[in-house]
Parts: structure tokens; C-alpha cells; sequence
């Protein structure tokens, strides 16, 4: 045989046993719905499935809990200050590379079906488009997604492996989506954050039925990779993003928001069934993803690749801290937040405390059928709603949460002098993250 040849057909060999890639991202959901974080109010058998055959993290956490800069992390494995995308809807910076530039160079055909932020900036994020999955995030009633389109590209090419992002619309709001009567308004459990109204119960079901919706699309693209004779060739990723349209979730740095679902799949390296408590971002994926295609650490990238956890093994590295980030603009006036934690503790700095903070999507209190008007008419009457609205509304400059005995954030406990020298070691660590990032605070929360 003619060497060339010879090379060819061995590479061929070579690319046909390369495993593939599969990040399954979901939309503003809150990570305690589902069933193996510990959900009551509904089963996720699809989503639950991966947690049974691979690997479940119970604290990955987002750097921003706003789409278009945590995807900016998501595929380019840098910090919002690092790439640019540091305020909703702000394009990233110019010339970076994302996950498409190492995936392929790596020999990976990329694409990604559905949910498109970040948007208009193709040089940074060629994916190869694939149809099937609503794009529109805001869009009423959309239509229920298909495989037709992610199965063409399964099987396009068995001689190159696949690199797919399959982003779910659900379950971003309006919540029209599923089959709300599945689920008793009376019998849900609200998450301990809430206040207990007709409104937020009513609301509450809504959300939980685009979770089915959800579940459901998870359903279809494990079947679609059976299908193809994918399935045991893939690392599955489900990643939950950031938490819900709801007081304490996304726009802020409280758990509720940064909190995200984090389970792996790839039997051929990653134990049935196993879990892991190691403290990750979503800055981390993309140094695993190249890490499990066999490439070479990128030193520019703020991650740190996940695979020696995701393998089990024992000299995994270990972040110590994992932090965060909120500005406020475009989404309402300026309120800028950052954030750090460890396992067990986060801590909070308000950089612009003295004003009541407000978030122009969610909190409509002229409407009174919307969950945060309905709020506010159940305060008038209820100590309770009335001190949760405070503390959403009005925050101190600083605030600390024990995860281990208060996972809801209820109690601060930053102004106690038991904590005080917790407060100084986290909020030091916090202010030189801050400095490393060329982090100014105040001056990244003005519009866009």
C-alpha cells in the first residue's frame, strides 16, 4: 500500500473511535426542581437518568446569572470581565476564540441547535446552526421541539466526532409553554424564598410545566443519540444555567440565581452513579471540553479543566473559591453585586446598597396577576411577604450566608462578631479576584 494511503486510513481509524460531545443547557432553571438535586414537585426521569449512569456535582455555580454573559463563560472559558460580555446583551470583545475555533481545530464538526446569546457575533461563535429547537427565548407558545435536525448531524459524518450544544428555551419566561393542569396549585412546594399567594402558586405550576417540557427534550436527545448509535460515545453534559424569573433567582448573586445543575455522563471514564461536591463555574467547561478532545491546556483561559473530577480521580485539583458578579444595567438602574464562596459560605458586597435595587422584567408592581405585584398586595397584610420584600428590595453593604444551615439565605449573618474574621478572609480573596479581573465595580454597571 501507497504510505499516504496508509496514513489516511489509519487516521480515519483514528477519528471514527473519537468520542464525541454533547451540552445539553437548559434556560433560567432552578436547580432544586429537579428530582436528583432533590425536587418534590415533579419527576425528571431523563434528567435524572444521567445522574444514574454518570456523574452528578452538587456545586457548580454561575458567575452571572444572566444568559448572555454566563454563555459568553460557557464558550469561551473566561470571566465576564475577561471577555467583555460583563452586562446583559453586551457583546463579548472582539478577536476572542471560543469553543468553536478549539473544538475544530481539534478535528470536532461544532453546532449548536436552539437558543442563540450570544448573538450577531459570528466571528467569535461560528457554530454551525442546526434547525429543530426554538431560538427565540422570549417567545410565546413556541413550537415543541424535533430531532430531525440534531439527527442529521449525529450521523452526518461517522468518520469526524461531533462537538453539539442543544440549547433548550425552557425554562425561560413567559411560562406558556407546557401542561400546567398536570400540577395541583394547592399541593406545590414553594421554594422557601416565596411568598405563598394564589398568583405565585398559580405561576409556580406554569414554570414546572415547561420543566416537563424540558425533561422531555433531555428524553429526545438521548434517544436521538441511541438512535445514531451514539449514545455510550459521548460525553452528555447537562448544564441547568442560571436560576428562575423569580425574587432571589437570576439577576442577583444570591444561590438561587448562581446555583446550576451539573451532571456528566460518558460511561467508558466516569463511574454510575457517582458525586461529587467540588466547587466548579461554568468558565470550566470549556478547558474540559478540550481536555477530553485531547488537546493541550490553554494557559489564557480563567477555567481549569473538570476531567480528573469528572474520572474520579483523587489528585483532582479543587477550586478553592468560586465568585460572582451582577451589573444591573441594561436590565435597571445601576446596582452593581459581587460575590464568593466556598462550600459552605457565600458572601455578598452591594457596591451601591443605598438604593432599593429594581429589575425591570420582573418586578411590575402595577400588575397584580404578575408574581412581584402580587407580592406586594399579600405584604400589605403578611409580615412575612413584607420582610421578604424588604430583604430582596433593600440589602445591606455586605451580606453572609451559612449553606449548611440556612441553603435559602435567609439569615446574614456579615454583621455578627462570630463571622467577623470569615467576612475579612472572603471579602479579601474577593477584592483581589476583583483587582486581577480589572474588576472597577461601580464603573462596569453604566448602560450599554
Amino acid at each position: 500500500m501507497i504510505p499516504g494511503l496508509v496514513c489516511s486510513a489509519v487516521c480515519a481509524g483514528q477519528a471514527k473511535s473519537r468520542p464525541n460531545v454533547l451540552v445539553f443547557i437548559a434556560d433560567d432553571l432552578g436547580t432544586n426542581e429537579i428530582g436528583c438535586y432533590g425536587g418534590e414537585n415533579l419527576q425528571t426521569p431523563n434528567i435524572d437518568r444521567l445522574a444514574k449512569e454518570g456523574m452528578l456535582l452538587t456545586n457548580n455555580f454561575c458567575s452571572m446569572a444572566v444568559s448572555v454573559p454566563i454563555r459568553a463563560s460557557l464558550y469561551t472559558g473566561l470571566y465576564p470581565q475577561h471577555h467583555g460580555s460583563f452586562r446583559n446583551h453586551k457583546p463579548v470583545n472582539r478577536g476572542l476564540r471560543s469553543v468553536v475555533h478549539y473544538m475544530s481545530d481539534l478535528g470536532y464538526r461544532v453546532g449548536r441547535t436552539g437558543k442563540d446569546h450570544p448573538v450577531k457575533q459570528l466571528k467569535v461563535f461560528p457554530f454551525e446552526k442546526i434547525p429543530g429547537f426554538a431560538v427565540g427565548c422570549t417567545m410565546s407558545h413556541p413550537p415543541v421541539s424535533t430531532p430531525d435536525g440534531i439527527r442529521e448531524f449525529m450521523s452526518r459524518d461517522k468518520s469526524q466526532p461531533f462537538c453539539l450544544f442543544v440549547c433548550s428555551i425552557n425554562t425561560h419566561a413567559p411560562w406558556d409553554s407546557g401542561d400546567a393542569s398536570e400540577f395541583n396549585p394547592d399541593s406545590v412546594h414553594l421554594p422557601p424564598n416565596c411568598v405563598d399567594n394564589a398568583v405565585t402558586r398559580r405561576m409556580f405550576c406554569d414554570y414546572l410545566a415547561e420543566i416537563r417540557m424540558l425533561d422531555n427534550e433531555v428524553g429526545m436527545t438521548l434517544r436521538t443519540l441511541e438512535e445514531t448509535g451514539q449514545l455510550d460515545n459521548t460525553l452528555v453534559i447537562f448544564l441547568g444555567e442560571q436560576g428562575p424569573k423569580m425574587p432571589f433567582g437570576k439577576w442577583t448573586c444570591y444561590r438561587y440565581g448562581q446555583h446550576s445543575a451539573f451532571l456528566a455522563r460518558y460511561p467508558k471514564k466516569i463511574k454510575a452513579g457517582s458525586v461529587s461536591d467540588a466547587l466548579v463555574q461554568y468558565e470550566d467547561v470549556l478547558p474540559t471540553l478540550i481536555d477530553f478532545a485531547g488537546g493541550a491546556p490553554v494557559d489564557t483561559l480563567d477555567g481549569r479543566s473538570l476531567l480528573p473530577i469528572l474520572y474520579g480521580k483523587k489528585k483532582a485539583h479543587v477550586r478553592e473559591w468560586a465568585y460572582g458578579i451582577h451589573n444591573n444595567h441594561p436590565e435597571g438602574p445601576a446596582y452593581p453585586i459581587r460575590s464568593i464562596q466556598d462550600k459552605r459560605y457565600r458572601f455578598i458586597m452591594n457596591l451601591m446598597h443605598e438604593r432599593p435595587y429594581s429589575e425591570k422584567h420582573m418586578m411590575k408592581p402595577e400588575d397584580t396577576n404578575d408574581m412581584w405585584g402580587s407580592w406586594l398586595v399579600t405584604a400589605q397584610t403578611d409580615e412575612r411577604a413584607s420582610w421578604l420584600i424588604d430583604k430582596f428590595v433593600h440589602r445591606p453593604a455586605q451580606e453572609l450566608y451559612d449553606h449548611q444551615t440556612d441553603p435559602w439565605e435567609l439569615h446574614n449573618l456579615a454583621d455578627l462578631p462570630e463571622y467577623a474574621a470569615r467576612v475579612a478572609e472572603m471579602k479579601t480573596a474577593l477584592l483581589e479576584w476583583m483587582e486581577q479581573m480589572g474588576d472597577t465595580g461601580i464603573g462596569m454597571d453604566v448602560a450599554n
